[in-house]
């Protein structure tokens, strides 16, 4: 019997034990469907980190203040004494393999321009700021080391500044108050979106960092003559950040006077640790998602191996009959594996539909941002085709070794 003959007479038994059939290829139809789905909203999470990710920059570190021991009593994380402008200094003079450092401070406050009120974040930062955080300009211009140092009421605008605040219109020249002190609008930057956390990165408005501090109030502090609540250094490339990060913990030891011995009180935070941490974590959840379809499709793969068992003793009259008119063994295995294969190569497509469907769905209703890779689909329907091979060898096997005689007597 050639194949096309043998995929028609599996599709007329398939379809004669259609109600059965269906039930053997639930567990494969589960298996796949749970994979593509699973698999894509990993993906998709991780696409939308690894945009995140690149909108900070990879060579990003970021130095804080850590936490704090008074009385016995620990604080909260930022607690202990702020690190100030001539700690950046330090940083960017140094440290080598750093190629741009800035202090942050920040604030919110209400900007006023024309007949809109609009609430928002102000971020006072170093001129170099824009070029460590990647921020790149989209119109106007942005202040200089010069105009930081002179306290200018300057102001750089985010995009939803823009539509908010501006109506759209190019806010460069106009004037801007923020928290009843105006400031001159001389540059927009391009859009960042939104973050992991779904805060709206566009919503800010950059002014030199002494202007922010004096003006508005932001991180003054009586104990910290120019303190400011971060500092971003970019790592030059090729420089290895473990080294930098080393370098800038042991010069900051030894400005906030730290003994031998004591624990830091900051934090030198990289995004490439996060980032080895998130690969360490998928590979984690990886290795969690093949174990459970393997388990899936095995149960799906014994069910259908209950099945054409069932299916050889149904039909042993039948295999007698052939075998007695002339059907080799090898027809006979072939026929019922061809089975096999098609029973759970349709349950693999009826998964994929499943599967993809209810990523759209769930992407729709939780406002998340899905994959689904070609590779998963390839890999899902070859493993439930495999599935049929495997699980459907043993019951071919029995059948084309039944004895013609005995099989053509069997009630």
């Amino acid at each position: 019997m050639n194949l096309w003959a043998s995929v028609q007479v599996a599709l007329i038994a398939l379809r004669v034990n259609a109600m059965r059939s269906a039930l053997a290829m639930l567990g494969v139809i589960i298996g796949v469907a749970s994979v593509i789905v699973l698999v894509s909203i990993s993906e998709g999470t991780k696409a939308a980190v690894e945009a995140q990710i690149s909108r900070f920059g990879t060579n990003l570190l970021i130095v804080r203040p850590g936490s704090s021991i008074f009385g016995g009593r620990r604080g909260g994380a930022g607690s202990a004494t702020p690190m100030n402008d001539s700690d950046a200094l330090a940083i960017r003079d140094e440290i080598s393999g750093v190629s741009g450092v800035s202090g942050e401070v920040s604030t919110g406050a209400s900007v006023i321009a024309g007949n809109v009120n609009w609430p928002t974040r102000i971020q006072g930062v170093n001129a170099e700021f824009f070029d460590v955080r990647d921020w790149i300009l989209d119109e106007g211009r942005l202040f200089d080391e010069d105009e930081d140092s002179a306290s200018r009421r300057l102001a750089v605008v985010g995009q939803t500044i823009v539509a908010e605040v501006f109506d759209g219109a190019s806010p460069v020249g106009q004037t801007l108050r923020v928290g009843g002190v105006p400031f001159e609008v001389i540059g927009t930057v391009e859009g960042k979106g939104q973050t992991s956390f779904g805060s709206d990165q566009d919503d800010i408005v950059f002014a030199p960092l002494s202007t922010v501090r004096s003006r508005l109030g932001a991180s003054r502090t009586p104990t910290v003559r120019g303190a400011v609540s971060t500092i971003y250094v970019d790592v030059g490339p090729g420089e290895r950040i473990d080294n930098v990060i080393l370098d800038i913990q042991d010069l900051l030891r030894l400005r906030r006077g730290i003994e031998p011995g004591a624990d830091d009180d900051f934090s030198v935070a990289s995004l490439a640790e996060f980032i080895r941490a998130r690969n360490e974590t998928e590979s984690q959840l990886g290795l969690l998602l093949a174990v459970g379809a393997a388990i899936v499709l095995l149960v799906g793969g014994i069910g259908i191996m209950n099945i054409m068992l069932v299916s050889v003793t149904e039909r042993t009259r039948e295999i007698g009959l052939r075998l007695a008119i002339g059907a080799r063994p090898g027809d006979i295995r072939n026929q019922f594996l061809i089975e096999s294969v098609i029973l759970c190569l349709i349950g693999g497509v009826i998964g994929l539909g499943v599967g993809i469907s209810g990523t759209l769905i769930y992407a729709e209703v939780g406002q998340l941002e899905i994959a689904v890779n070609p590779l998963i689909i390839l890999l899902a329907i070859g493993a439930s085709v495999l599935v049929g091979i495997f699980f459907g060898l043993y019951p071919a096997h029995r059948a084309s070794k039944l004895n013609p005689i005995e099989a053509l007597r069997f009630e």
